[in-house]
């Protein structure tokens, strides 16, 4: 009887916490853009190389805060505010096994795995919405547009999302 109800509340503890984690969407936030990331877990690859997945996810979306803060600070005026929310994001490359000539996994990248990122986005000004819409980005020739040397992470990934406010944000504000 005793070992019965230990079984059950274990259940029903673990049951609880798994469904309070999947219910957690991070939100990250600096200067004008607001990003609330969707199910992370269902991403199809924001897979951690080196480092504690939750960490890598975290730094990860505040890097892509900070990079579309910057270039969305040059498009819209004080009064204006960005916020996505991001459904689906696949970073630039591929996670691949050392198989024992490491003990971490590494990122490949090639040209064969794209950077992509899905999202719906709002523009507000002054509490009124102005500018709505759904973006499915992806850039193909991500290998040939960045120029200069680059080392950080998320280059390919800040690189479409700063195209993207230049292409789409930018001309119908």
């Amino acid at each position: 009887m005793k070992l019965t109800y230990f079984l059950f509340v274990g259940v029903m503890t673990s049951s609880i916490a798994a469904a309070e984690e999947v219910a957690v969407n991070p939100v990250t936030e600096n200067g004008i853009v607001k990003i609330e990331w969707q199910d992370p877990k269902s991403f199809r690859d924001i897979k951690a190389v080196g480092d504690i997945q939750s960490r890598y996810e975290m730094r990860t979306f505040d890097t892509l805060t900070q990079s579309l803060n910057k270039e969305a600070s040059k498009v819209l005026t004080a009064n204006q505010k960005l916020e996505l929310q991001v459904t689906d994001l696949d970073l630039a490359g591929d996670v691949r096994p050392t198989f024992g000539a490491s003990s971490q996994d590494i990122r490949v990248i090639k040209d064969i795995y794209p950077p992509r990122i899905t999202f719906s986005y709002t523009v507000i000004e002054d509490g009124k919405v102005i500018m709505v819409g759904d973006e499915k980005l992806s850039d193909l020739g991500f290998m040939n547009s960045i120029g200069r040397v680059n080392d950080k992470s998320t280059r390919y990934e800040s690189q479409l999302l700063a195209d993207w406010v230049k292409k789409v944000v930018a001309p119908k504000l």
